[in-house]
């Protein structure tokens, strides 16, 4: 078991200013449709394009699943597809040219998805994408078997749910990752790391994407998602186990894998 502690999780993001949950989504569509532009430069940018390393990590994470050509996966939240993209290299690093599921990435923004159909018509992947929300996926029970998102559980309106969805089109067995940022921990690269993050990176970021409310939510949300350790807990209760916390980048890049009971 994952110890908690005595804080209550939030129910799930909001905006300031929102009243409900429709409001809040809304808001977060909106924000992330008007930054789509400019989403992929302001990540490699603002992370040092370590946000790459960590999407590599995260692949790796879940090798086993990747080797089987068989294996259906599904990438919520999936912005621009650059977790699905990984995911597929590191699957066709490992297939070769052999015949498998395509990876599907999902999102409810679809700014966000035009520019992954971009990348595809490029070349880059095989991977397929849909319009959908995650609190209401339109897929089957247990049609899944892995099921990941990079730093956009953070954004959904009520975290239960989510993990209920997630829960909900994996098979018995499947895998869960959410990769995700958190506050840094204790230390001193790790102060300065804060204070880049909370007062360096909003300001960078509203004046390339021309959107201050949407770099000055991020450090915000951050703040008030919940710690490894609680989201840990939460996981508990909607039928994952073996959960795993690795920690990356003074503790504020997070991720939680876990399997289906």
């Amino acid at each position: 078991m994952i110890a908690t502690q005595k804080q209550t999780p939030v129910r799930g993001t909001r905006p300031e200013g929102t009243r409900d949950e429709q409001e809040a989504a809304a808001r977060v569509r909106d924000m992330f449709t008007r930054i789509a532009p400019r989403y992929d430069f302001l990540n490699h940018l603002l992370s040092f394009s370590l946000d790459k390393v960590w999407r590599r990590r995260t692949a790796k994470r879940f090798a086993a699943v990747l080797r089987r050509p068989e294996a259906r996966i599904l990438d919520v939240c999936c912005g621009t597809g650059d977790l699905a993209f990984a995911l597929d290299r590191a699957r066709s690093r490992t297939l070769g040219a052999a015949r498998r599921e395509p990876i599907v990435g999902s999102d409810f923004v679809e700014a966000m998805l035009v520019r992954a159909g971009e990348k595809v018509r490029q070349g880059r992947s095989s991977a397929i994408f849909a319009a959908a929300d995650a609190l209401r996926l339109p897929f089957s029970d247990a049609s899944f078997d892995l099921v990941t998102t990079a730093f956009g559980f953070r954004n959904l309106v009520n975290y239960e749910d989510g993990l209920r969805e997630f829960a909900r089109i994996l098979r018995p067995g499947g895998e869960v990752g959410i990769l995700e940022f958190t506050e840094p921990g204790a230390g001193s690269l790790a102060g300065i790391f804060r204070f880049y993050f909370r007062y360096i990176l909003p300001r960078i970021g509203a004046a390339i994407s021309g959107n201050k409310e949407a770099y000055a939510y991020l450090p915000n949300s951050v703040r008030k998602f919940p710690s490894p350790p609680e989201l840990a807990s939460l996981m508990e209760r909607y039928n994952f186990t073996e959960i795993r916390i690795d920690s990356w980048n003074f503790g504020s890049v997070i991720l939680h894998s876990a399997r289906r009971a």
